[in-house]
């Protein structure tokens, strides 16, 4: 609930702010050749990637927002870090597109963010001239794998992994409090996967933060959900998801495969997930849809 009231004015105050950012350009390929590109900077002067790279380490704020960017090996996101990549135009030159491909890996280190891909129906991009009726997006690749250890929080909308996504520990604290890069967003501390495509499996573990959200995603192997602690009673929610191998969830504060209707948590929507495999723990029976109501009847 605190998610959904808050994302799209979120997305409106970051894009004010862009507005008066000054930049400090990211060198491409060939520049730097004896090691990984350092991407740096702060919120009113963010890093800028912009062209190819063959691997990169993001220190500072770092944004995706000068066109294309291909990184032919592995990407970090380093402690307190924060990658920004959804923005659906070229805001430098003014016309062309934005987006990230990344060839090799991604890793998310502790206390660090990124915020991947934007869609017009579940998270406006931040440059959307339109944001209450937006119509950009920005698709955004990582062929390896997408590890996430401790991170503060990782958002992706419109995206496609090649390997699978691992989240482990982390999150802002038993809270909704914005902190870090996300305070710079007025939101609070949260996780959320949604219209992307996984193709091996997923798992988020042990995340201690506001919300947890995995809505309209393919996962071509195996999902968990195990210990994740969400103070909105919202969170966490899996909603109209296509899971190819097994779900299973265990030990989280809550999980649902409804959305409330209301803003008051009841009464709420229908959104089951399809499942291939065997549903266990949490996740068997669909979560009640009214005060003190029954599991299921039917599948979560």
């Amino acid at each position: 609930m605190v998610i959904r009231q808050l994302r799209l004015g979120g997305v409106v105050a970051a894009g004010a702010l862009l507005g008066s950012a000054g930049y400090i350009s990211a060198a491409p390929l060939g520049a730097a050749a004896s090691g990984p590109y350092i991407c740096s900077g702060s919120p009113t002067a963010p890093g800028v990637l912009s062209g190819s790279y063959g691997s990169v380490e993001v220190s500072g704020i770092c944004f995706v927002n000068a066109g294309p960017v291909v990184v032919r090996g592995d990407l970090t996101v380093e402690r307190r870090g924060a990658l920004i990549a959804a923005f659906g135009l070229n805001d430098v030159t003014g016309h062309g597109f934005s987006n990230i491909t990344i060839d090799g890996n991604v890793m998310v280190e502790n206390n660090g963010a990124m915020l991947l891909g934007c869609f017009p129906t579940s998270f406006p991009c931040i440059d959307d001239p339109h944001a209450h009726h937006p119509t950009l997006a920005s698709h955004d690749v990582i062929h390896g794998n997408l590890v996430e250890d401790d991170p503060l929080g990782v958002i992706l909308h419109d995206d496609t992994v090649g390997g699978s996504v691992t989240e482990e520990g982390g999150g802002g604290g038993f809270n909704c409090n914005p902190t870090g890069v996300f305070a710079f967003f007025q939101s609070p501390v949260y996780s959320d996967y949604e219209d992307s495509t996984i193709r091996g499996g997923l798992s988020v573990r042990n995340l201690t933060s506001c919300w947890l959200g995995i809505a309209r995603v393919h996962v071509h192997g195996d999902a968990s959900f195990v210990n994740d602690q969400l103070a909105d009673p919202d969170g966490a929610e899996l909603l109209s998801n296509d899971f190819d191998g097994n779900l299973a969830c265990s030990g989280n504060s809550m999980v649902w495969d409804s959305v409330d209707l209301s803003g008051n948590l009841y009464p709420r929507g229908l959104e089951r997930n399809q499942v291939a495999g065997t549903r266990s723990g949490q996740c068997v029976l669909a979560s009640p849809r009214k005060p003190g109501g029954e599991l299921g009847p039917g599948k979560f």
